[in-house]
C-alpha cells in the first residue's frame, strides 16, 4: 500500500475505511461538443499556441487536410470534460477523486472546425488498497475514434487531518 495515499497513523488519528468501489468498472459517461471557430481561437489565445496547422486557412489548404485542424491539447481538455463529468458523483463520504494525468495519448486522425466530438469515458479498474482507478477516454468523430487515452484517479481524503 502507498505511503503516499494511505500515510501511516499516529495515535489518536482517524483511519478512513477502504470504502467500496466509487466507480462501477464498465460505466460509461459521454459528452458531446461541436468544435467552434471560437473555440479555436479562444484556445490559441489562451496557450499562445498559434500554428499555422490551427491560424492559417490559406497555409493549409496547400497541405493534405486541406484546412485547419482543432489543436490536440483542446481535445484532451474535451477528453478532460467527460473525466470530470463522470467524477462527479464519485464522492464517497470522506473522499474526493483526483486527477494523476492522462497516460498513452494518441491522435488517431485530425478533428476539425464544425465536427462533434462523443466523448466517452469507461472505467476498467479499481484498486481499493490504493483507491485507483483507470478509464479509457475516447474521442470521436461519428463513428470514426479520433483521439484515445487512459485516465488514472485516485481518491484522497476530503479532511487531511
Amino acid at each position: 500500500m502507498s505511503a503516499h495515499f494511505r500515510p501511516e497513523t499516529q495515535p489518536n488519528e482517524r483511519i478512513l475505511p477502504v470504502p467500496s468501489a466509487p466507480i462501477a468498472v464498465g460505466d460509461v459517461p459521454v459528452f458531446r461538443r461541436t468544435v467552434t471557430e471560437t473555440d479555436m481561437v479562444l484556445f490559441a489565445g489562451i496557450t499562445g499556441d498559434f500554428a499555422a496547422n490551427h491560424t492559417d486557412e490559406e497555409y493549409m489548404r496547400r497541405t493534405v487536410y486541406g484546412t485547419r485542424h482543432v489543436h490536440g491539447a483542446l481535445v484532451v481538455g474535451f477528453m478532460s470534460t467527460v473525466a470530470g463529468r463522470a467524477l462527479e458523483h464519485a464522492r464517497p463520504d470522506g473522499l474526493v477523486p483526483v486527477s494523476l494525468g492522462y497516460d498513452r495519448i494518441r491522435f488517431v486522425r485530425a478533428v476539425f472546425p464544425g465536427q462533434t466530438l462523443r466523448l466517452r469515458y469507461e472505467f476498467v479498474t479499481w484498486d481499493p488498497e490504493e483507491l485507483r482507478a483507470t478509464a479509457t477516454v475516447a474521442a470521436f468523430v461519428e463513428d470514426e475514434l479520433v483521439a484515445v487515452g487512459t485516465h488514472v484517479v485516485v481518491w484522497v481524503p476530503a479532511d487531511p487531518a
